[in-house]
């Protein structure tokens, strides 16, 4: 008789017991694209300032494993941009290659494309003296439109020695960048306490929507890509969206770790055949729904609205 009470209860404690434990922190490696400058940048700033301000907060944040991606040409239109990479630099920020005048790869033949990779090479050596630099990003995350120029153009990254830089969250913060100069310029702080509540409100939403997307597809976490800019607004907020994604359970990797988990092996080796670029893509191609996600671009209109001021793009 006891030894069957004993199995009973033991056979209910069993149910009790979750079926699963939890899985390992998810993790992020934090990119940031159009160094040294990307802008409007607000009366008053530099992007000087804007690079102490990023690296500051990622230094103060004990986050040592950030990706920056550089756009030349700004050295030789503006030479005092050359500062500004130089706090990148000291501060210990890898970076890789953006194009030299973030061009479109869509307005351009291959050749023509790759003048824009190779010339950006000499100033990323001096910037990463015998390091790792060879990832690219393509601007605008354009990898061409049609196959031929897309497999034209790997085929020179891959020639050259380069993986790719590919994005697996994105809440477009360059859209933030041009109503945060014109807060700016009017002076208006309730506006910009609206900016930084949206600001974190797609950052959390996108985190959801993201690992949402990743669990539908490969019934896991993946180690996340953050795409982010060199902006003002991004350099006002990144302590607190650092915080966000801690308080999210994330930990902080290099772009090389996360790039080495099997979803983008496709997306790293341009000597492999082009897959979809994105999680979106990959869920449609499969007719997986796409988790709900807010359009903030509207809202981000409204806010201090200034006839004929420039917008941004990524």
């Amino acid at each position: 008789m006891k030894r069957g009470v004993i199995l009973a209860a033991l056979s209910l404690a069993a149910c009790a017991t979750p079926a699963t434990r939890p899985g390992p922190a998810p993790v992020i490696a934090i990119t940031i694209d159009d160094l040294p400058v990307h802008g409007p940048i607000p009366a008053g700033q530099t992007p000087l300032g804007v690079a102490r301000e990023m690296t500051e907060a990622l230094e103060a944040a004990d986050v040592r494993t950030a990706f920056a991606f550089v756009n030349g040409r700004w050295t030789e239109t503006n030479p005092e941009t050359l500062e500004a990479l130089e706090v990148w630099r000291r501060a210990g920020v890898r970076v890789g290659n953006h194009g030299w005048s973030h061009a479109n790869v869509n307005a351009l033949d291959p050749a023509a494309y790759e003048e824009e990779i190779a010339r950006n090479e000499p100033l990323l050596e001096t910037l990463m003296p015998g390091g790792d630099w060879r990832w690219f990003r393509y601007p605008f995350l354009a990898e061409g439109d049609d196959p031929a120029k897309r497999s034209a153009v790997r085929a020179i990254l891959a020639r050259r020695g380069y993986r790719i830089a590919a994005v697996t969250m994105d809440f477009s913060d360059w859209r933030w960048t041009a109503p945060y100069a014109r807060c700016r310029g009017l002076g208006d702080e309730a506006a910009i306490a609206e900016l930084e509540s949206l600001y974190l409100e797609a950052a959390k939403e996108n985190v959801r929507f993201s690992r949402a997307l990743a669990r539908s597809l490969y019934g896991r976490d993946i180690p996340y890509v953050l795409l982010m800019h060199t902006g003002a607004f991004d350099a006002r907020m990144l302590p607190r969206l650092i915080a966000l994604y801690r308080e999210q359970g994330f930990r902080f990797v290099t772009l090389a770790e996360a790039e080495r988990d099997p979803v983008y092996r496709d997306d790293v080796d341009p000597g492999r055949p082009a897959g979809l670029q994105s999680l979106e893509r990959r869920a449609i191609a499969k007719a997986i729904p796409l988790p709900p996600r807010t359009d903030y671009a509207p809202r981000l209109a409204a806010i201090c609205p200034v006839e004929g001021a420039p917008d941004v793009s990524p």
